[in-house]
C-alpha cells in the first residue's frame, strides 16, 4: 500500500483529487491534512469518510511539529501540496496570510519530507532518497503574470506575478526548485489554468454566477468583463496531477491547460442562457487592482512527453457543472451560512 500525504485535501481541487486516487488506486492510502480555513470543507469528502485507507487530520502546514508527527508514524511515499490561500481578492486585503501559508508552509513540508526520505538521515549532505518518493507542488498559471492578445504560457517563461497571491505561489515554486537543485530532492511542479467543476467554493466566478442566477441576484463582473482565462475541468486537472505524480521527470515543471480560452463575460452569459435568466442581472463593477488581462496555457509538454490530454469539452463540462450545483443546493447554502464548519465540529469534536 502506497501512502500519499495530500495537503489541502478538503478544498475544491484537493477533494476531487482524493476521490480520483482512491477510485483509481484502491490499494493506496491517503492522509488528508487540512487547516480547514474558509475554503476547506469536509462535506466534500463525506462519501469516503470511514474508509480504512483514508484519514483526515486538522493540521496547518505551518505547524512543523504536527507535520513531523505525521511523517514519524506513517511511511509516506509522496506529498501532493494543494494547501494554499488562493483567492486573489483576499490576497489584496490580507497579503500576510498568503505569504506565511503559501511560502513558509511549503518550505516546512519540503524540509520535513527531506528529513524523513533521506537514505542516511543523519548525514546533512546526503542527496540520496528512498526509491519512488516525490514531492508534487500544485501551482498556478498566475505565476507567469499576464499575456497580450497572442502567445501562451510555456514552462520556460520567467515568473512575473502581479498579485500578492501569485507572488506567494511563485515564491513557493522557487523554494521547491531550490530544494531540487540544492539537495537533489525529488520534485515536480504543475501549473494549471482556471479550474471549474463540482465542489468549488462559491466565491469563485462560475459557482458565484450560478448561485446568484438561481437567486435572481446581481451578477458582478469586473471592469468590462473581457479578462480571458483558459478553463480546465477539475477532473482533467486531477488526472494530469496523477500522471505527473507517477510519470513526471524529476525536477520538471508541467503546465496543465484545458484549451478553452473564454472571456469572463462569455462565461457569465453562457450560464445565464443555460439557466434561462436575463442579461439584466449583469452588474459591471470596478476592476480589481493588478487584474491580469489574459491567461493561456500551452500544454504541449505534458501532452507530448507524458501522454496526458483533457477529456472534457468546455460545453460538456459546463453543463455537468451547472447540473451539479442545481442538484446540490444544500452544499452551497451550508457554505454561505457557515454550517460547513458546524459539520466539522460535529464530526470531529471528539477526535
Amino acid at each position: 500500500m502506497k501512502t500519499i500525504l495530500v495537503t489541502g485535501g478538503a478544498g475544491f481541487i484537493g477533494s476531487n483529487f482524493i476521490r480520483l486516487i482512491l477510485k483509481k488506486y484502491p490499494d493506496n492510502k491517503i492522509i488528508n491534512v487540512d487547516a480547514l480555513t474558509y475554503a476547506g470543507n469536509l462535506e466534500n469528502l463525506e462519501e469516503i469518510r470511514g474508509r480504512s485507507n483514508y484519514s483526515f487530520m486538522k493540521i496547518d502546514i505551518r505547524d512543523r511539529e504536527k507535520i513531523e508527527e505525521v511523517f514519524e508514524v506513517n511511511d509516506i511515499m509522496a506529498v501532493v501540496n494543494f494547501a494554499a490561500e488562493s483567492h486573489v481578492d483576499r490576497s489584496i486585503e490580507e497579503p500576510e496570510i498568503f505569504l506565511t501559508t503559501n511560502i513558509v508552509g511549503t518550505q516546512i513540508l519540503l524540509d520535513v519530507a527531506k528529513k524523513y526520505w533521506k537514505v542516511r538521515p543523519k548525514d546533512k549532505y546526503c542527496r540520496e532518497y528512498k526509491d519512488g518518493v516525490k514531492f508534487l507542488q500544485v501551482s498556478t498559471d498566475e505565476v507567469y503574470g499576464t499575456l497580450e492578445e497572442t502567445g501562451m504560457f510555456v514552462e520556460t517563461m520567467p515568473l512575473m506575478p502581479n498579485s500578492p497571491y501569485s507572488a506567494s505561489k511563485a515564491s513557493a515554486d522557487m523554494m521547491v526548485r531550490a530544494y531540487n537543485e540544492t539537495f537533489g530532492f525529488p520534485v515536480n511542479i504543475t501549473r494549471c489554468s482556471n479550474n471549474y467543476g463540482p465542489y468549488q467554493f462559491p466565491e469563485k466566478l462560475i459557482p458565484l454566477i450560478i448561485n446568484n442566477c438561481l437567486k435572481e441576484k446581481d451578477l458582478p463582473v469586473y471592469g468590462d468583463g473581457m479578462q480571458i482565462r483558459d478553463w480546465l475541468h477539475v477532473s482533467d486537472h486531477c488526472s494530469a496531477i496523477d500522471t505527473v505524480l507517477h510519470n513526471g521527470k524529476d525536477g520538471e515543471v508541467y503546465n496543465i491547460g484545458g484549451n478553452n480560452e473564454k472571456a469572463n463575460i462569455e462565461i457569465v452569459k453562457l450560464i445565464i442562457d443555460i439557466l434561462g435568466k436575463s442579461d439584466n442581472l449583469i452588474k459591471y463593477v470596478k476592476d480589481r487592482p493588478g487584474h491580469d488581462r489574459r491567461y493561456a496555457i500551452d500544454n504541449t509538454k505534458i501532452t507530448t512527453q507524458l501522454g496526458w490530454e483533457p477529456a472534457y469539452t468546455f460545453e460538456q463540462g459546463m453543463k455537468e457543472t451547472i447540473q451539479w450545483y442545481l442538484d446540490n443546493p444544500e452544499w452551497i447554502e451550508n457554505i454561505i451560512s457557515g454550517d460547513y464548519m458546524k459539520y466539522y465540529n460535529h464530526m470531529y469534536s471528539q477526535a
